[in-house]
């Protein structure tokens, strides 16, 4: 049995959020993995660049909000699941993304994404911090309903 990655459920910081995409959930799931292509549809996101193939273990380089990232795949479970992690500014960032077609006979998609951040920067400035992350996880969600539904 494999055991899924989760977020760090002791970090100061943890945002979950959901949304429901009116686009079929390989549209979603193939946009969402274009890492690439994010700053096409993601107005937040300045540049993206994959290393390699999308594959857990592998990492990819964006720069958003005024940091450089770099993230690292630790989970891939096509068309459902991919995670990402790593050290930016002094946060550890461990984020979780699922896609999910709904229940209701329709071809939608369920969009859930949870993220934990840790590090002392966060320690220092968890509410102000914890604002900022839930702000950006709704924009993004927006972002990506806005061009699956486009797409679709």
């Amino acid at each position: 049995m494999t055991t899924s990655v989760t977020i760090d459920e002791t970090a100061p910081v943890i945002v979950r959020l959901n949304t429901v995409i009116d686009a079929p959930p390989a549209t979603v799931w193939g946009l969402h993995t274009d890492i690439a292509h994010w700053p096409a549809w993601n107005a937040d996101i300045d540049r993206a660049e994959v290393h390699g193939p999308l594959l857990p273990g592998n990492s990819f380089s964006w720069h958003t909000h005024g940091l450089d990232i770099t993230s690292t795949v630790y989970e891939l479970v096509p068309g459902e699941r991919i995670v990402w992690g790593g050290p930016a500014a002094g946060i550890t960032g461990i984020h979780v993304w699922t896609f999910e077609p709904t229940t209701d006979g329709t071809d939608r998609t369920t969009v859930r994404t949870e993220e934990s951040w840790a590090g002392a920067p966060v320690e220092a400035a968890a509410d102000e911090l914890g604002k900022a992350l839930h702000a950006s996880l709704e924009a993004w969600l927006s972002h990506l309903k806005s061009r699956s539904e486009q797409a679709a």
